[in-house]
């Protein structure tokens, strides 16, 4: 699947874990991705992220950004319900890969009939909220104080974090 400014986007497979493990925890270090202090092992990775909604970014044959979804719940009345997550490596930001990558999901998981995607980001990750809003995402609210983290220099700090979703037109939820 051909993105723009040269990017490729190719599902996302064992053999790009290590550049996905790095560019996971260039994330981390900003403090505004995640409030896990390091990347999960690779076998926790491919077990909670679905095969069929994980891609990569490739440009010039080199990994520049993933996106992978999760289910937010087992039950079966959520099935259609996925959480996602998108990082894109510092040297390629501000340059629409993370824009590629998002809208390559949102076709995957609208082909296989999920009708809400969400995704909570730190309010300090302006750039994260612009792209989500630029895709059709909308703010539902703010979690307060919803965790605290554990790393950083923000470490024993309360954070805030906006959920945001979107409805799948294809679903006729909008």
């Amino acid at each position: 699947m051909a993105g723009g400014a040269g990017v490729v986007v190719e599902p996302l497979a064992r053999e790009h874990w290590r550049a996905v493990e790095r560019i996971y925890q260039e994330g981390i270090a900003t403090g505004h991705a995640t409030f896990d202090p390091s990347p999960p092992s690779p076998e926790d990775f491919f077990a909670t992220r679905l095969p069929e909604h994980r891609f990569v970014a490739m440009e010039s044959a080199h990994l520049v950004g993933w996106v992978a979804a999760t289910r937010v719940s087992p039950r079966v009345a959520y099935a259609g319900v996925l959480e996602e997550s998108v990082y894109v490596a510092a040297e390629a930001r501000g340059r629409g890969v993370g824009r590629v990558l998002l809208a390559s999901l949102i076709e995957s998981t609208e082909r296989a009939g999920v009708w809400t995607l969400q995704a909570s980001v730190f309010p300090e990750n302006e750039p994260s909220l612009l792209l989500h809003e630029g895709l059709g995402f909308r703010r539902i609210g703010v979690r307060e104080r919803i965790a605290k983290m554990t790393y950083g220099p923000l470490a024993g700090r309360w954070r805030d974090t906006v959920l945001l979703e979107r409805r799948s037109p294809v679903a006729g939820l909008v």
